[in-house]
């Protein structure tokens, strides 16, 4: 197997996507990165990342940006806001990456899919990871499938941000746990999958050390930061109704699917797995792995450190608040 590699990530300026780049670069492996903005991309050449313009849905840029590729990372996912449906960025995209790839002779890939896909079919964007899946099964390719959960970096917009603000938390009356890793430790599995040949063909989960419910996290955030948290239950009938008056609208048909993802993190199941055999097969030291109470710690650590640099009295902001 060749190393270092001539490495593409596909979906570079993403959450996940800019961490296993930079992983990748310090693996030393070369590093491209296709992306649909380039100006949005300057923080991954600064990083010594090659930056490609291309689209999952341009076949021709495509081409182009897989020329001279030994590995292809796929972290891709559609945004939020983007005009189109899930399954026509996401699935017709992944199409027409794989067909490249087959077509160019491109055949290490590593592709990032969530735990539970097959259970939550239901759900767009889990449909297009398990349909992925097992695209990449009943192909010819050498490819290695991890399936995460929720980055750690969300529980600082769902639950640190709005507690230390004195911001209403809004939760699921039938939440799920949720075993959060961190983006960076997430991408390790990713890079290192690149000289494990244990790993190819093989599909394995990647979740952090322990599974959380929201209670239990929010607590967490009061602890850290020394603020009551502010919380509303809210009933799955009202987000599924969300999601039904926003898919009727073009233009916010991406949001209705991603809102469909709630059933997900509402459905009172849990979402964590045993890493055993995946720290074991990727030669990664589970004792390296982030957990949620020091990463929680370090970001409230941070922001007062900040906030009293700029001399703001959080408690005062607090009082110029109406209350919810």
């Amino acid at each position: 197997m060749k190393f270092p590699m001539q490495v593409l990530v596909v979906g570079g300026t993403g959450t996940l996507g800019r961490q296993i780049a930079k992983a990748a670069i310090d693996e030393g492996h070369q590093v491209r990165c296709m992306v649909r903005t380039p100006r949005k991309a300057a923080f991954l050449q600064e990083w010594g990342c090659e930056i490609t313009k291309g689209d999952l849905l341009d076949t021709d840029s495509l081409d182009y940006s897989l020329e001279k590729i030994d590995a292809v990372i796929d972290a891709a996912t559609g945004r939020p806001d983007d005009p189109k449906s899930s399954y026509e960025i996401d699935w017709d995209g992944k199409l027409n990456l794989y067909r490249a790839c087959d077509r160019l002779g491109i055949k290490r890939v590593i592709f990032m899919s969530l735990l539970n896909a097959k259970q939550h079919r239901e759900v767009p964007l889990m449909d297009i990871k398990y349909c992925t899946e097992k695209l990449l099964e009943d192909s010819s390719f050498d490819y290695t499938i991890l399936q995460g959960v929720a980055f750690m970096q969300g529980v600082i917009g769902q639950f640190a941000i709005p507690i230390l603000e004195a911001q209403t938390v809004w939760i699921s009356e039938t939440p799920s746990e949720v075993a959060y890793m961190n983006s960076q430790d997430v991408a390790r599995f990713a890079v290192a999958a690149l000289k494990r040949p244990q790993t190819i063909r093989k599909s394995f989960p990647v979740t952090g050390p322990k599974a959380w419910k929201p209670k239990e996290v929010i607590e967490l955030c009061e602890a850290s930061c020394g603020k009551k948290g502010k919380i509303l239950k809210v009933s799955p009938f009202f987000i599924e109704l969300g999601q039904k008056i926003l898919s009727v609208f073009q233009a916010t048909a991406n949001i209705s699917d991603r809102l469909a993802f709630s059933e997900v993190t509402g459905s009172g199941g849990s979402l964590n797995a045993p890493m055993e055999k995946t720290y074991e097969d990727f030669d990664i030291d589970p004792n390296e792995t982030s957990t949620l109470e020091s990463y929680i710690q370090e970001y409230y650590s941070m922001i007062k450190k900040r906030m009293k640099e700029l001399n703001i009295d959080i408690d005062k902001q607090e009082k110029k608040r109406v209350p919810f």
